[in-house]
């Protein structure tokens, strides 16, 4: 499951299917449907400040989308990108920018799914069609998101 949380650790969860997992998107599922509400009349931004992904989204695709969008990543490198920059020696390139202090941040994602997983049917996906896994997935972040 893909998911986008806020500096707060509350889901954003939108009611669009997302893509299939065995499909890989040039963005991250959530940086693509991302819609930020700022106070006051205007349209919702749809760039986040900084998105801190971990090592799944580590391709260069990824990386290219987001810049192209003009997102800011924390992304940390797999060691087999590590490995394979290194053999190319001086024309293997630059490694990606990553700064330990906002992936630190992370854990609030981490801290979100464990939310999510106090709820059984979900934690362990009883729902076996994806639509009601998906409502299940609403009710239960708008519940998270009341005081």
């Amino acid at each position: 499951m893909h998911l986008a949380v806020d500096g707060r650790g509350r889901p954003h969860v939108d009611p669009a299917h997302p893509r299939p997992s065995w499909r890989q998107s040039p963005a991250p599922g959530p940086a693509r449907r991302v819609r930020i509400n700022q106070p006051g009349p205007g349209r919702p931004r749809k760039r986040p400040e900084v998105l801190i992904a971990d090592k799944g989204y580590a391709h260069d695709s990824t990386r290219r989308a987001l810049r192209q969008r003009g997102i800011r990543h924390v992304i940390p490198e797999r060691s087999d990108q590590v490995a394979r920059r290194a053999a190319k020696g001086s024309h293997g390139g630059r490694p990606p920018a990553f700064d330990k202090v906002i992936y630190k941040k992370r854990n609030v994602v981490e801290r979100c799914f464990n939310r999510l997983k106090h709820w059984r049917d979900l934690a362990t996906r009883y729902a076996k069609r994806a639509s009601l896994y998906r409502s299940s997935l609403l009710l239960i972040a708008a519940i998270i998101w009341l005081p």
